[in-house]
């Protein structure tokens, strides 16, 4: 798909109306969201844990189905995956558009860490749910933590290696690399590229 200016509603009934996802910010919708194997693996081995560890707990996880929302800077996404307390909000009645997660994963890859880390997470913040912002490495097991703090701040905890235990404070919940990471091929003791 062509970058064309677009409102955000002319955006989400064309979104409705077409099989692929596109993300779209400033006007603009952007290119198809594809994810390779790797990619595909590590969101789904995110979602399923947590999805067992919150059995029973009043709160749901999303696959990267879940359209996301974020009014105040006008970003549409589709996180790879989500977590919202039991009272999830929409931006309409078709339910298909979320506004208030407390949880959002990022599987980074080569093309998306830059937006992930930077652009994509100043999106983010502006959402008032939202405490934790996970972005899982597709190199090493590491994991980054972005934790929000009383006041707006927030502060980064970095997890890694083969006994690396995430803290998920708002889901209150533990998430071992080990989980992650398991059937994907990359070594514990892989460290990630420097430069470029």
């Amino acid at each position: 798909m062509s970058e064309e200016q677009q409102t955000p509603q002319e955006y989400l009934e064309q979104e409705r109306k077409q099989d692929g996802r596109t993300e779209y910010v400033g006007e603009r919708a952007g290119e198809q969201i594809t994810g390779n194997l790797l990619h595909t693996l590590l969101a789904t081995n995110v979602a399923g844990e947590l999805r067992h560890r919150l059995k029973g707990a009043d709160c749901r996880v999303l696959n990267c189905d879940m359209r996301l929302s974020v009014p105040s800077t006008g970003l549409f996404a589709y996180p790879d995956v989500q977590v919202v307390s039991k009272s999830p909000e929409f931006v309409d009645a078709k339910e298909d558009t979320l506004v208030n997660p407390h949880v959002i994963v990022e599987v980074l890859s080569d093309n998306s860490a830059a937006w992930d880390q930077g652009g994509k997470f100043w999106h983010y913040r502006h959402i008032d749910s939202l405490m934790e912002y996970l972005l899982i490495s597709h190199r090493s097991w590491l994991v980054d933590h972005y934790l929000k703090q009383t006041g707006g701040a927030w502060i980064l905890r970095s997890v890694e290696g083969k006994e690396g235990l995430l803290q998920l404070v708002s889901a209150k919940c533990q998430l071992p690399l080990a989980e992650i990471y398991g059937n994907s091929g990359i070594s514990p003791a892989v460290k990630p590229r420097t430069g470029n």
